[in-house]
């Protein structure tokens, strides 16, 4: 039976992980209603089994987040980038979300490293590029939407040829696309409002030491009923003939 294979990366904070979940269990959740019955999801933690599954195995891939940094090259981090070259030249539908978006541009060419405008976290307004209002996968959403954001590092460079589909005030490629099936986001589409709270309580001292308030920005978060969760990006993009 072919999988839909959610790639771990890293662990959610334990408190997020006792009463919400851990990183895959917040994708399965999406996932559980919204595939055919004939897809199975699987979990692989790229960081304890170096051996990927077989790409024919695969009807797609899903790339969770981390506190890992991709600039920091980990070795379980780096042995994924030929794997991945690889799902893109197969024609593999991939979705990378945070961590998961600047490995990807990593491994595709780009530069993914610390923003120099420091760390991006809460409840953002993004707004699609004009080749995000046109694209398979995005061009059902509103202009600009609400998502959840929680990262230090960003994808400074895109690939060459890729395409930007979103962007904000803080980053400039907050979706892109690779290929016919492939694409990549900065938010996390998983999240819901608990979750980005506990994640921006954990982050105090350090979005303090930032300038931001994080009172404010816990204050702030909303439902992102706008924003495309892992379901609906998923379940199109495996369904998505190349175009």
């Amino acid at each position: 039976m072919a999988c839909v294979l959610i790639v771990k990366t890293g662990d959610a904070y334990p408190e997020v992980v006792d009463q919400h979940g851990d990183f895959e269990t917040l994708f399965e959740k999406q996932l559980s209603t919204a595939l055919p019955a004939h897809l199975e999801v699987q979990v692989w933690d790229a960081r304890r089994n170096p051996t990927p599954p077989a790409l024919d195995t695969l009807a797609g891939i899903l790339i969770t987040g981390s506190h890992s940094m991709v600039s920091d090259a980990e070795p379980w981090s780096e042995a994924l980038k030929p794997w991945l070259q690889d799902a893109l030249a197969n024609d593999t539908p991939m979705l990378g979300v945070c961590y998961g978006h600047q490995l990807m541009a990593a491994a595709f060419g780009g530069v993914s490293d610390y923003h120099p405008a420091g760390r991006e976290s809460g409840t953002h307004t993004v707004r699609l590029t004009l080749a995000g209002q046109q694209d398979p996968l995005f061009s059902q959403l509103p202009e600009s939407f609400a998502a959840h954001l929680s990262h230090a590092q960003s994808v400074m460079q895109a690939p060459h040829g890729c395409t930007v589909l979103a962007h904000n005030s803080h980053d400039a490629h907050q979706a892109l696309r690779y290929g016919p099936r492939q694409w990549s986001v900065q938010f996390h589409p998983e999240f819901n409002v608990p979750v980005m709270r506990a994640y921006i309580e954990r982050q105090r001292a350090a979005l303090r030491d930032q300038g931001k308030n994080p009172a404010s920005l816990s204050a702030e978060v909303t439902d992102a009923s706008d924003a495309p969760t892992n379901a609906d990006l998923a379940a199109t993009l495996i369904d998505r003939q190349a175009v």
